[in-house]
C-alpha cells in the first residue's frame, strides 16, 4: 500500500489506483497460497476474495464483498484499464481506491487471524 499512497501524494492518480488493486490482489493471493497451497490464476478481486471467504467460512469477508461490490469492481477496472487502455482518474478516485484497498487488506487480515 505504500506505493499507492506515495503515488497519491505525487498526484499520480492512475498509478495510485493500479497499486491499490495490486496490493489487494497480491495480499489475497498470498493468504490463499498460505492457507490452501495454491490460488486461482486470475486477476479478479471479487473472485479471489470470494474464494478466500469460502475457504475461511468468513461471514465478515462475505459481508465486505456484498457491501463493496461496486468499489471492488472499480479496483478491478483500475488493473485492467492500466494494461489495455487509458482512463483519467481524479484525486477523489484514487483516495477512494486507496481507502478501500486498506479496508480490504485489513478485513482479510482479520478474517485470517493475522495481527496487525
Amino acid at each position: 500500500m505504500g506505493e499507492a499512497r506515495e503515488a497519491l501524494v505525487r498526484d499520480r492518480y492512475d498509478l495510485s489506483c493500479f497499486f491499490s488493486e495490486q496490493a489487494v490482489q497480491l495480499y489475497t493471493k498470498s493468504v490463499l497460497l498460505e492457507r490452501v497451497g495454491d490460488y486461482p490464476r486470475l486477476h479478479h478481486l471479487r473472485a479471489l476474495l470470494s474464494e478466500l471467504a469460502k475457504d475461511m467460512s468468513s461471514k465478515e469477508l462475505e459481508e465486505f464483498l456484498r457491501e463493496n461490490r461496486v468499489g471492488l469492481s472499480n479496483l478491478e477496472d483500475a488493473y485492467l484499464v492500466s494494461r489495455y487502455t487509458t482512463k483519467i482518474y481524479m484525486k477523489e478516485d484514487a483516495e477512494d481506491m486507496v481507502k478501500l484497498a486498506e479496508i480490504a487488506i485489513s478485513t482479510v487480515k482479520k478474517a485470517a487471524g493475522v495481527n496487525e
